[in-house]
Parts: structure tokens; C-alpha cells; sequence
């Protein structure tokens, strides 16, 4: 019964609305609103109640962008531009190089070239703007927003992104830094002999920290360890809404490590790493995108907020979707994590997480300001534990 009404749910949504057939479901259904009466129905589905206790202005983002948000909020006590302000919590995070899952200093594919995606969304003009695979500029985000601005095409994706974003004026840099190049030929030396040391050489046995040859890149030793066992997803997204309601969103991303060379994940796909309609709310995503892409979570999300459910539950909704490709096997969904992020035109914010956990076995969190101060603030998780990645 539970994935009938999820399925049912579903094609309520895309079609506007569906008349509810079998009177045996329905009233299964209605039974189930009785016992929660904080629930309302809607085209024969449950919904819980909306939470009302939103703040307007407020900025959500990735927990790597917390200590940006400060920023971003004064974009939006200045000025009230929602594009400026979630570009100004993201842009720092692509220009650090300590950073290796955005922009410069993000970790490369399997050819040892960083390449770049990101996407952005103007709730007021209902205008969007992406990039994908780019390389050379480490402010992906930025070009999304020019191809939105200046042009009339939506994605553009390698070479010709690249070129377009010279062309207006950024400038190409080697994204690849000493730390993140050492990781990656880790990487390689773990997947090919011929990328290791000889038997003919002395160092044939060496660790990996006795090769690395300063004390600084000694340091770097267990963090390389761990990136070429487990690849890193990571990536930020952010959504913004100012005081009169409109709103922006972007999402930027270096993608998979050692990923296959012009892999796109779901970072730049409006409707999957993405989706803004201000008359109803945004939402992004991260982890791992593929399996975003299936389920069009951040579209769906939105979706779900536009039918009555609070951001919270709308990103739980989207997990579900996502288990449910997996019949809800745990001995698969085990191997990745993914992440919702949702704002309301209210202020009412919302996140889940397949899993509750990180790899350190601390709870994960988001980022929020409300106007007030920024803070770090617990996903809602549909498992207790945490994944990896295959």
C-alpha cells in the first residue's frame, strides 16, 4: 500500500491532480489521515502539515558554506538580490584551495584533469544557466550565471564552455593544485603497478608517507589514504529568499574524484542538483548524483512542497523514491550517501539524508541563516548509520 500511494502520489503530481480509483485504498488511505490529525488529504494522499514557523530573509546551504553565509546575508540586507547573495556564500568555496570538492583545488578525474560543473536559478525571471565538464576556470558557478545573463542557451558543457568563459573575460588557471595532484597519483599508483616504483628500486616497499618527501606533504598522507579508498561527492548547494519572497539557488561541484573523463553528476541538471519556482520554494542536492538524476530530485522536491508537504518531508519523500530503486536493499544503498536541501518562500527550511552519519561517525549537518546568526543544523536522516561510495 505504501508504494502505491507513493507511485500514485507521484503521477498526482506531474499530471495536476488524478481522481482516486479502488474505494478499498481510499479508505485505507483516509484511515491513515484519521490517525494523525495533523495530516491533510490531498488527491487521496496523506500530507503532513506544512511547518509555518519561517524566516524571511534566510540562506541554506552545504555545510562547507557555513562560515559564508554572513556574507550572503548582508548581500541581502544591502541589496535583496538573491543571485549576488548565494553567489557570494559560494564563490569562497570554489577559490579555496583547501577545499578539494569545489572549483580550485578539487580533486580530478581519472586522467588527472579537474573539471568543473555548476548551475544557477533566477526565481524572479524564471531564467536558468549551467556548465558542465569546464575547465581552466575555477568559478563555475559565476559562468552559469553569465550563460543565464548573456546568452540564449541554457548549458553549455567542455571545450565550448571553456572557450565561452574566456571569451568573457575569466581567466584560465591550472585548477589542479600540489595536494590534489599527489592524491591523484596515489590513486593511480593504488589501480597500476607501472605507477609505483619498481622491484628494482629501493623504495618498492615504501608507504605512501615515506614517498611523500616534505613534512608538509607528509601530513597529507592520511587524507590522501582515505580520498583514493573513498572518492569524495562533495559539493555545495545553496538557496536564498529575501524579505520580499524571491529566491535563487546555485549548485557547484568538481564532481566524483577519478571520475571518467567529462562525467557529469547531477550538480548541473536543472530539475536534479537544482530546481527554484519562487511562488513555491527550491531545492538542491548532494552526494551522489547519479543516483539523483534518476529520480529528477530536486524538481521533485519542489513538487512535493508545491502539494502541502514541508520542506523536510519533500526531501524525505525524494530518499524514499531513491530506496525504492533499490527495494529498499540496505546491502546496496549502504555504499552511497545522498542529500536534500529545501528553502519555502516562507523561510521554512528543511534537509534530509539517506544516512545519519558521516564517515567519522558524527552527525551530519547543513548550514542556515536566518537573519539572526549562521548555524549548523542536523539533517533529518531516513537511516541511522553512514554510506560510502562504490
Amino acid at each position: 500500500m505504501e508504494n502505491w500511494t507513493r507511485r500514485k502520489f507521484c503521477v498526482s503530481a506531474v499530471a495536476g491532480g488524478i481522481a482516486a480509483s479502488a474505494s478499498s485504498a481510499f479508505g485505507a488511505i483516509a484511515a491513515k489521515a484519521e490517525e494523525n490529525p495533523s495530516s491533510k488529504f490531498v488527491n487521496g494522499n496523506v500530507l503532513r502539515t506544512a511547518a509555518t514557523n519561517g524566516k524571511r530573509p534566510c540562506i541554506i546551504s552545504a555545510l562547507n558554506g557555513l562560515h559564508h553565509l554572513d556574507a550572503g546575508m548582508q548581500v541581502l540586507h544591502a541589496t535583496g538580490d538573491t543571485m549576488d547573495a548565494v553567489l557570494a556564500v559560494v564563490t569562497p568555496v570554489e577559490d579555496d584551495p583547501n577545499d578539494n570538492t569545489v572549483g580550485y583545488g578539487g580533486l580530478p578525474n581519472e586522467d588527472g584533469v579537474v573539471q568543473l560543473d555548476a548551475c544557477v536559478m533566477h526565481g524572479p525571471t524564471r531564467k536558468c544557466g549551467a556548465v558542465g565538464a569546464i575547465e581552466k576556470i575555477k568559478n563555475p558557478a559565476k559562468v552559469a550565471r553569465v550563460i543565464m545573463e548573456r546568452t540564449n542557451h541554457t548549458f553549455l558543457v567542455g571545450e565550448g564552455a571553456t572557450k565561452f568563459a574566456i571569451d568573457e573575460g575569466f581567466n584560465p588557471m591550472n585548477l589542479l593544485t600540489d595536494k590534489s595532484r599527489l592524491a591523484w597519483l596515489a590513486w593511480k599508483a593504488q589501480s597500476s603497478k607501472d605507477w609505483r616504483p619498481g622491484l628494482d628500486s629501493p623504495e618498492f616497499n615504501k608507504e605512501l608517507a615515506e614517498l611523500l618527501d616534505t613534512p608538509e606533504r607528509e601530513a597529507w598522507a592520511p587524507w590522501i589514504r582515505h580520498v583514493v579508498a573513498h572518492p569524495p561527492t562533495g559539493t555545495i548547494n545553496c538557496l536564498a529568499v529575501n524579505e520580499k519572497g524571491e529566491m535563487s539557488g546555485v549548485t557547484t561541484t568538481s564532481g566524483l574524484a577519478w571520475k571518467i573523463s567529462g562525467r557529469v553528476g547531477d550538480s548541473p541538471i536543472i530539475g536534479a542538483g537544482l530546481f527554484v519556482d519562487q511562488e513555491v520554494g527550491g531545492a538542491g542536492s548532494t552526494g551522489r548524483g547519479e543516483e539523483n538524476i534518476k529520480i529528477a530530485g530536486g524538481h521533485t522536491v519542489v513538487e512535493m512542497m508545491r502539494r502541502g508537504m514541508s520542506p523536510a518531508d519533500a526531501c524525505m519523500e525524494a530518499l524514499h523514491r531513491v530506496v525504492h530503486n533499490y527495494e529498499f536493499d540496505k546491502s546496496r544503498l549502504k555504499l552511497f550517501d545522498l542529500q536534500f536541501y529545501a528553502l519555502n518562500k516562507d523561510g521554512v527550511h528543511g534537509a534530509a539524508s539517506l544516512w545519519s552519519d558521516g564517515e567519522d561517525g558524527h552527525s551530519i549537518s547543513y548550514a542556515v541563516h536566518d537573519g539572526t546568526e549562521a548555524k549548523a543544523v542536523p539533517f533529518t536522516p531516513m537511516f541511522q548509520g553512514h554510506g560510502g561510495d562504490y
